[in-house]
């Protein structure tokens, strides 16, 4: 780097172009957005046929093509910024430096040397340059020492300069190698297919650039550490758009984990996460060899012939099973989400918002049927044990249903229901269901993420919402009341082992708005009352469909423990009542 391309560097050049790609970007996120919540949808509601799925997995391409080509112009666009604000830095040293340079009387040469006019005991003047890299402590005492005692004032003030724009320089240099690779990586193949490969190098380039990027990410609004709902909305609210760009780009899973963000944002940010680790699981499962073909055979003992495995398959169980099996479960969790998405018109199914996603551990996934931010009525599912991310599609189909019917039931008024596995749920009935901490730990963020729908609100205007929970989600959510303030109108308890509190007017619900349903068949209920949730914190064993509790108890014709969201049943009918606010219509038990 030379003092003549620094100096003539425009920083505004790159910004400009920066905007450019931000601009082209969301013109192909509006391109998909139009794609998938308009014309697929359309054509999904009105049309069947063999033109019509063709037609459908066309538009399904081209949608990818938009939010990848929206996903690396956003890339792009904080490149550039980032690359601009880092050279722009070193320029105003350096200008800094030549205009103090001229101030004193001082000549600055092309590379970099600082020329001083005689004075001082001196006849002459001279020239200095600055060194390249940082001197040790000492080196700089013994540098200064040195200046001092020249018989030329202007020698000293020449040093500085010249070390000043060496530094700048320097910095310069060092953000041009920086950035350079990370530009030139910034390049999709020269096919139009949008493959799992390209969103594995899309994961690789993010990482990149978060690398080349901290000056810059540092120099932007911070989001707040610990920070409450309403904190993260008003944070968001500040933010420039190339701000909103660089956070979007830089850290999606970040932007999208946040409640209080708008359900739109949230939803930009985790379809970018879900498309990556869809596919790397997706590479990472086509990389592990398959199981053989061959996996059982029948050995004879005595009479009886046993089927055991093949000794092939005990072999590619011990070294792959584990993973293959991860990966599996990993896998059908992130497609159930995408086939939501690819649902959208469906009997008029309204669009889906991704509220949370993250594929660590058992997985956990919040995702919405129509918009929250806008619904005059919100239900939000909680689901029980066994949950996780590779069961993800149970909860959606569920929450599809109430929409379905409280959609209906809301005469006019719009409606969201929200499928919420947000928490480490007990993984087995036995050995996990029993013990509360499941609830206690996951109970914060079930709270944070119901003030986040309202403080998303941007309008200000009020809400409808309900709380499902479900089986031990109703542990859950008395948990979450019991250790603060659970913000709902109403609460339906399903098929609950107990919910940690002994009356229903605990649930912070207003009075009277607190409803149950229990299935014949279902033994979990009883299950609560011998110790799988049941014990609440006064010592009773007290679940909701007992009377004491003091819920309303709803009329349920379902059989089981899973059957309370099949269609066309009265359980399923009172729920969406309940969400719909048409009390009056909800039919009880005798």
């Amino acid at each position: 780097m030379d003092l003549t391309t620094l100096k003539t560097f425009r920083p505004a050049e790159y910004e400009d172009a920066a905007d450019a790609y931000r601009a082209t970007g969301d013109i192909a996120g509006t391109a998909k957005d139009t794609i998938d919540q308009q014309v697929a949808a359309a054509l999904r509601d009105r049309l069947e046929g063999e033109a019509a799925t063709a037609a459908l997995v066309q538009l399904k391409h081209l949608s990818r093509n938009f939010h990848y080509a929206q996903t690396g112009c956003g890339l792009v666009s904080t490149a550039l910024n980032g690359f601009a604000h880092d050279m722009g830095a070193a320029r105003r040293k350096l200008m800094a430096a030549l205009e103090d340079a001229r101030a004193a009387g001082c000549t600055v040469g092309a590379d970099g040397s600082v020329t001083y006019p005689a004075g001082g005991d001196a006849p002459e003047g001279g020239t200095v340059r600055g060194t390249d890299g940082p001197a040790s402590p000492m080196a700089a005492a013994l540098y200064r020492q040195s200046a001092e005692a020249h018989p030329n004032p202007h020698h000293g003030r020449a040093l500085e300069l010249a070390q000043r724009i060496a530094d700048a320089l320097a910095e310069a240099a060092e953000a041009d190698a920086r950035w350079a690779p990370r530009l030139r990586a910034l390049r999709a193949d020269d096919d139009l297919t949008v493959s799992h490969a390209d969103w594995k190098d899309a994961h690789t380039d993010r990482s990149g650039l978060r690398a080349a990027a901290g000056d810059y990410l540092a120099s932007l609004p911070q989001p707040p550490r610990g920070g409450t709902p309403q904190d993260n909305a008003a944070w968001w609210q500040g933010l420039t758009a190339e701000q909103r760009s660089a956070w979007l780009s830089l850290h999606p899973a970040l932007v999208g984990a946040m409640d209080g963000l708008p359900a739109a944002v949230r939803d930009e940010a985790n379809r970018v996460v879900l498309n990556e680790h869809l596919a790397r699981t997706r590479l990472a499962l086509d990389a592990v060899p398959e199981p053989p073909a061959d996996r059982w055979t029948w050995t004879t003992t005595g009479l009886t012939p046993t089927r055991t495995p093949t000794p092939e398959y005990l072999a590619w169980q011990r070294e792959h099973g584990e993973r293959y099996l991860a990966l599996q479960n990993a896998l059908k969790g992130m497609e159930s989400i995408q086939r939501r998405f690819d649902q959208t018109g469906e009997r008029g199914l309204p669009e889906a918002y991704l509220l949370g996603f993250d594929p660590e551990g058992n997985g956990r996934a919040i995702i919405a049927t129509g918009n929250p931010d806008t619904a005059h009525h919100q239900a939000v599912y909680v689901p029980g044990t066994t949950s996780n991310l590779s069961s993800f599609g149970e909860g959606i189909d569920r929450m599809e249903n109430v929409w379905r019917v409280a959609q209906v039931e809301a005469r006019g008024e719009s409606v969201s229901t929200i499928a919420w596995y947000g928490y480490d749920a007990p993984q087995d009935v036995t050995r996990d269901a029993p013990f509360r901490h499941y609830a206690n730990d996951g109970a914060p963020a079930f709270r944070r993420f119901l003030d986040g729908m309202e403080a998303s609100r941007m309008d200000g205007s009020p809400t409808h919402r309900t709380v499902i929970g479900h089986s031990y989600g109703t542990t859950l959510v008395g948990a979450a009341a019991d250790r603060g303030k659970l913000d709902t109108d109403d609460v339906i308890t399903v098929g609950s082992p107990g919910v940690t509190v002994p009356k229903a007017e605990e649930l912070d619900a207003p009075t009277g708005h607190v409803w149950n349903q229990e299935a014949r068949g279902d033994i979990v209920p009883d299950l609560g009352r011998f110790g799988h949730g049941g014990h609440d914190r006064d010592g009773l064993w007290t679940v909701p469909s007992d009377e004491r509790f003091g819920a309303h108890q709803m009329t349920t014709d379902t059989k089981g423990h899973s059957g309370y969201w099949d269609e066309d049943t009265e359980s399923l009918r009172n729920q969406a009542k309940v969400v719909a606010g048409r009390y009056g219509s909800v039919r009880l038990e005798a």
